[in-house]
């Protein structure tokens, strides 16, 4: 009865330690990054250092580029889309080489979003002018669906 009690208390403790370990290296791993958060979903994580995910914008800066009535296309994604996943590695790059400001909107850290947006899923790309939405794609299309949207509501000057 005694080694049971003994080794229960041993597992217990691994896990509290596991737990803390993570946590804290969690934290470590959100300190200084663009989303101004103290803690971080693993998958936002991961994605701190990839280069299709650096043109990070915050809530309140989308909010105040729709309501000064700018133009602005967002990108509304989650790490823990798998569909987003593969559309980032397609819109992103076709965004640069076409001159598009794409703005990216982690809805998973701010999901705040679903609602002030009226996003129903992801990966969804919106256009906004003069502060409205003028155009937006939703699901996983090709490389050529999204560049098709870009000439024609994007650049479409």
């Amino acid at each position: 009865m005694k080694k049971i009690i003994v080794f229960g208390g041993v597992v217990v403790l691994l896990f509290v330690l596991l737990a803390f370990i993570t946590s804290y290296q969690n934290q470590q791993q959100s300190e200084g990054n663009p989303f101004e958060k103290d803690s971080l979903a693993s998958e936002t994580i991961d994605q701190l250092d990839d280069p299709l995910y650096q043109n990070i914008i915050l809530p309140e800066d989308l909010a105040d580029r729709i309501n000064n009535k700018e133009d602005v296309t967002v990108y509304f994604y989650s790490g823990q889309c798998e569909f987003c996943n593969m559309a980032s590695s397609l819109l992103v790059p076709k965004a640069e080489e076409m001159g598009v400001d794409l703005q990216l909107y982690n809805i998973l850290e701010f999901p705040q979003g679903w609602d002030d947006y009226q996003i129903e899923g992801t990966p969804v790309v919106v256009h906004f002018e003069n502060g409205e939405e003028q155009a937006k794609i939703e699901g996983l299309h090709d490389e050529e669906a999204y560049e098709i949207f870009y000439e024609q509501v994007v650049l479409k000057d």
